[in-house]
């Protein structure tokens, strides 16, 4: 079975709250790690929260917002870097250490990976390169 489809039928399918789900988020095309550990806000709550109320956000560390077009970072303490994608995990736009206090869109996105400050640059990530989420490895 395609991992990926399991993964969009597990996030997909309504069901009673379920535990935090954590992906690991992988640059295809750049062959890097943008995220080991991404949680997913994929609910109202989770979605219109998403990383207000946090101090930081640490190397390998990410939200993934899904549906979104467009994120604001209006009462957070620190910078975030934004990737945009299409439905089929592709980037559409990339925007490095978005201050506190700004909008960003892109209303042809499906969704947005909010990552710690400095991961695009570390990673090379472009427009036009292809994401893979899957599950981290799990703990012994």
């Amino acid at each position: 079975m395609n991992p990926l489809r399991s993964i969009f039928d597990h996030l997909t399918q309504p069901r009673p709250p379920k535990p935090d789900l954590r992906l690991r988020i992988s640059n295809l095309t750049r062959q890097s790690e943008l995220a080991n550990c991404a949680e997913v806000a994929d609910d109202g709550a989770k979605r219109m929260k998403g990383l207000l109320g946090r101090r930081e956000l640490r190397p390998g560390e990410g939200l993934w917002i899904r549906p979104c077009e467009a994120v604001h970072t209006f009462g957070m303490h620190f910078p975030i870097d934004l990737v945009y994608l299409d439905r089929d995990l592709r980037v559409k736009k990339v925007r490095s250490d978005v201050p506190p206090w700004r909008l960003s869109a892109c209303l042809t996105a499906h969704s947005v990976l909010e990552l710690a400050s400095g991961t695009i640059r570390g990673t090379h990530t472009r427009p036009g390169d292809r994401l893979e989420f899957s599950l981290p490895p799990s703990e012994p």
